[in-house]
């Protein structure tokens, strides 16, 4: 089971702070009947609706006459009639009737077959001035699908009457018209044309000098959606680096007297901050004297492009900005309160970047008193955030979800965890939280604000509490609940970066918070859920009567609440409940089961998903101890109905195969008697799915691709069923044709098929390695081919079912040792390996741990074969493995490891500190491991002697020199 998301933060805080978004986006405000029919319009060439009308099927000859042609293209001529009947088309389409949509469609696909049709396009977009503006901006749309879909095939005169029109009517009176043009040019652009149509660039940076206004707004709109779409083009030798002459040109235009034009004029030099164009770079002393100069601009589109300019200057030219940077600090603080929200979120997204900065503590320091309320103040609901997430709606529980309330769902693929870790490293508890206010899906300022409250958080910790304190004591306990939520959030923002600051007051607002769950506004019930989640860790870590037992009882009160989005907050916060909680939860289960199981019955589609992950979650963390016949007779009939009720193809079986996953490995097996069915279904998944591919890889005109998240999924409870039943999955193995479905998955092109493919191949032969046996011979090469470190977490899965065929085969291994060991040795070797996250618990192991356990495995079963690499490995794989708990896997590793060194021991003798080290790891190994380990540290202390082995000791640290004193008698 994946770790539960943190559903009710703002954009993932920790991490990626929120959706990528394009450095510039283009707006236009269409007519509302305009743009409900470019709705319907998008997919022009995708398959076309069936006819519904009674009309008698439309000939295939011409429907539109040619046009009167002369040899150049540029003097084209409309038909008449053929022009009045395009023009018919484009007010038909403007209908908000379906079968009307659908004949218009018919249509359109039928005059598609005539290249002349896109020049009717052109002339109606730039020639009829006497056609309404939407019509004539519609028609050029239909052509700027057109040449997306065809451009290829237009024939030349077509094309270049097309480009010829575009620039000729660029200063078009209407500025719908100029976009439309705009766009169309930038869509050729994009079809390789830039190189085709050389004389493009400079007539648009010509057309700049123009004394008529909608000429030079016309060509900049243009020139800024090329520079958006082609900006590496722009700067590359293919064009001739042309930027060499736009971005001077672009900087005289800061000082336009028109704000439309000097907004255009930054915004384009903008697309080339990020990639560090070298003619920007040539020019960054001017720039950055310019944008300057516009910092009190009266128009909010050039001052929000001039914050976006310093925000991404800070991330790549730092070095320019440090010497003006006490005056950039305060101007950002006047912005972050602009009145217009787009340039103030544009400023705040400044003090995001600059906590990423090594220079943000020493250059914020001191302006902490006045940035702090500025982004408490952000954090604030606004009215009209209120109106989106109808927050004077109360209970709307009975109110079915439409589907764009359902955020589409992506499988994450099973990653084989250690079942133990030494340490819990900080901060590891929170690796994803989602939105927080999820109707709102549009990043904001109250979500940036709380971004960047919760960076400066983890920067400054304790130092951010005097600004903060005074503060969050007025807003806890306001009586506006939008102040009163606000400071909840504030809470819950800081909670990682102060938690050690904040530990004296926690017992007095926990409290204060678990009865804010019962505030009669839900936006208040919702946004406590939420903080109380981030302080779990700490509520846990308290006597279970103080805070955990209040915590948990309401928030499954509020699990139950008459609002979704109350639903939907309390149960995420359970969830990560669940998981700092674990085993404390028994006492309670009866009453935990009682309350998710009533939810089904209660739940909309959308918080249906969550459920399965808090119930998943809870598996997760209480394990065998949901193992009772009264506990398997509450939760497996509402799974069970839920898993009757989906259809194959439906996506809301990915949440509900990982919770019966979570559940089968928990149960043991308790799941047996529901097994068969499940597993049976499973398979039939993977093969479906595989048939699929396969069909569509030998016919991809006739047929879709698979989404192959099915197949995962499939493959994941597989595994979970695997793990959960143990040698009890055999006979479902031996009824199936799982080995052969798993044969062709290993080879699967997309790298989570591999990955789940290879968690499911080790849990299988764990469980009943009679099946997987006869498969070993073409199983290990696939897997040696795997062993690569660019894809972790396939690399670890392969590694780690490595080890446990090792464990199977035995001596039997030897012809096999040589096809993966020099991988294992180079990917423990290797320096700055991806750190793996255990999903499981929740922790970080060592990034070697498992190919360090699997090397160990080896030379268990096989130490001639492995020992005389031992000096290649020895000391990563004893860093690696220190930190590991005891358990079976490391057991079985230093086994082979004091055999290899048996057989070779010169192979460790240069690193034989390191091996010191991690035998002194083992807190309560075996009577026959201790016996091994003695033997090797006495035998190195007999061989250099005891004068040479005081010398060596004296390197150790006191406590690891105590251990083995303590332990072992050296």
């Amino acid at each position: 089971m994946t770790a539960s998301p943190h559903w009710f933060s703002w954009a993932s805080l920790n991490g990626v702070r929120k959706p990528p978004r394009p450095i510039h986006g283009r707006v236009f405000f269409f007519s509302f009947f305009f743009f409900f029919f470019f709705f319907f319009l998008f997919p022009l060439f995708g398959s076309l609706l069936p006819r519904e009308s009674q009309e008698k099927p439309q000939r295939k000859a011409p429907l539109l006459p040619p046009g009167a042609r002369s040899p150049r293209a540029m003097d084209w001529q409309p038909d008449e009639q053929g022009l009045q009947q395009v023009l018919q088309l484009l007010k038909d389409s403007q209908s908000p009737n379906t079968a009307t949509q659908r004949i218009v469609q018919d249509k359109l696909k039928q005059l598609n077959q005539f290249p002349d049709f896109n020049n009717y396009l052109i002339f109606v977009l730039t020639r009829l001035k006497s056609e309404d503006e939407p019509t004539r901006s519609l028609s050029g749309l239909i052509l700027k699908n057109n040449v997306k879909a065809h451009y290829q095939s237009f024939p030349p005169p077509v094309a270049d009457f097309i480009k010829q029109e575009c620039l000729n009517n660029i200063g078009d009176a209407s500025s719908l018209i100029r976009a439309t043009i705009g766009i169309l040019i930038t869509t050729i652009a994009s079809k390789g044309e830039l190189q085709m149509w050389p004389e493009l660039l400079p007539q648009l940076c010509n057309l700049l000098n123009s004394e008529d206004y909608n000429t030079c707004e016309g060509a900049f709109g243009a020139l800024q959606k090329i520079c958006e779409d082609s900006s590496e083009l722009l700067d590359s030798d293919a064009l001739n680096r042309p930027l060499n002459i736009m971005i001077p040109k672009f900087l005289q235009f800061f000082k336009h007297c028109s704000p439309k034009i000097r907004s255009h004029a930054i915004a384009c030099v903008n697309q080339f901050i990020m990639d560090r164009a070298q003619a920007l770079m040539d020019n960054i002393d001017t720039f950055i004297e310019h944008l300057f100069a516009l910092a009190v601009d009266d128009d909010p589109e050039v001052r929000k492009n001039v914050c976006r300019a310093l925000v991404m200057l800070l991330e790549v030219r730092i070095d320019r900005l440090i010497p003006h940077m006490h005056s950039i600090i305060q101007y950002m603080l006047q912005r972050t309160q602009d009145h217009d929200e787009n340039v103030a979120l544009e400023a705040c997204e400044f003090w995001l970047t600059l906590a990423e900065q090594p220079i943000c503590k020493e250059v914020l320091a001191s302006h902490l008193v006045q940035l702090i309320p500025i982004l408490v103040n952000g954090m604030k609901y606004s009215e009209i955030d209120i109106i989106l997430l109808k927050g004077d709606v109360e209970e709307d529980e009975a109110v079915p979800d439409s589907e764009q309330d359902i955020k589409p769902r992506f499988h994450k693929s099973r990653t084989v965890t250690l079942p133990h870790e030494a340490e819990r490293p900080d901060g590891s508890e929170d690796a994803e939280d989602d939105d927080d206010d999820d109707a709102l899906s549009d990043w904001n300022l109250r979500k940036c604000s709380a971004a960047a409250l919760d960076v400066l958080a983890n920067v400054f910790r304790e130092e951010l509490l005097p600004h903060l304190l005074p503060l969050l004591k007025g807003l806890l306990f306001h009586p506006e609940w939008v102040v009163k939520e606000s400071g909840i959030l504030v809470l819950g923002a800081i909670a990682e970066g102060c938690m050690q600051g904040m530990v004296p007051y926690l017992p007095e607002l926990i409290p204060h918070l678990i009865q804010c769950l019962s505030d009669k506004k839900a936006l208040v019930r919702s946004i406590a859920c939420w903080t109380l989640s981030r302080y779990a860790h700490w509520v846990v870590s308290q006597p279970p009567d103080m805070h955990l037992k209040p915590l948990m009882t309401e928030l499954l009160k509020r699990i139950l609440d008459g609002n979704k989005r109350v639903q939907e907050a309390a149960c995420s916060a359970f969830a990560t409940l669940e998981e700092e909680a674990c085993t404390e939860l028994v006492p309670y289960l009866s009453y935990i089961l009682d309350t998710l199981v009533f939810a089904f019955g209660k739940y909309q589609h959308k918080n249906l998903l969550i459920l399965y992950d808090a119930i998943g979650t809870l598996a997760d963390s209480v394990g065998h101890h949901l193992n009772q016949p009264e506990y398997i007779q509450k939760l497996m009939p509402p799974l069970i109905q839920k898993w009757n009720e989906l259809k194959d193809e439906d996506k809301d079986l990915f949440p509900l195969l990982e919770c019966l996953s979570s559940v089968a490995t928990a149960l043991q097996s308790g799941f047996l008697p529901y097994c068969e069915p499940v597993y049976q279904r499973c398979v039939t998944l993977v093969q479906k799915t595989l048939a699929q591919a396969m069909m569509y890889t030998q016919h991809p005109e006739q047929y879709e691709a698979p989404d192959k998240d099915f197949m995962i999924v499939a493959l994941d409870l597989l595994s979970g069923l695997a793990e959960g039943l143990g040698g009890h999955v055999e006979q479902l193995v031996a009824r199936s044709n799982i080995m052969t479905l798993l044969f062709q998955c290993m080879q699967d092109s997309m790298p989570e098929v591999r990955q789940s493919s290879f968690a499911l191949l080790g849990d299988l032969t764990k469980a009943c390695f009679i099946h997987v046996k006869p498969c070993i011979a073409e199983f290990m090469p696939i897997l040696g081919t795997n062993l690569n470190p660019e894809f972790i977490s396939v690399c670890n899965n392969a590694t780690w079912a490595i080890g446990e065929i090792c464990m199977q085969m035995g001596a039997e291994m030897q012809p096999y040792v040589q096809m993966v060991l020099n991988n294992l040795v180079e990917i423990i070797n290797r320096p700055n390996t991806p750190k793996t996250l255990l999903e499981n618990t929740g922790r970080l192991t060592s990034p070697s741990a498992i190919p360090a356990i699997t090397i160990g495995r080896l030379g268990y079963v096989c130490p001639q074969e492995v020992a005389p690499m031992l000096q290649q490995f020895i000391r990563p794989w004893c860093t690696s493995l220190r930190n590991i708990r005891d358990n079976e896997e490391k057991d079985s590793a230093f086994r082979g490891i004091c055999m290899m060194i048996g057989v070779n021991p010169g192979g460790v003798v240069q690193d034989f500190i390191f091996f010191c080290d991690a035998v002194a790891s083992w807190v309560s190994p075996k009577d026959d491991l201790r016996d091994m380990f003695y033997k090797i540290l006495h035998g190195f202390k007999d061989q250099v002697g005891e004068e040479n082995w005081q010398q060596f000791s004296e390197q150790f640290p006191p406590l690891l020199k105590e251990r083995l004193a303590a332990f072992y008698g050296v």
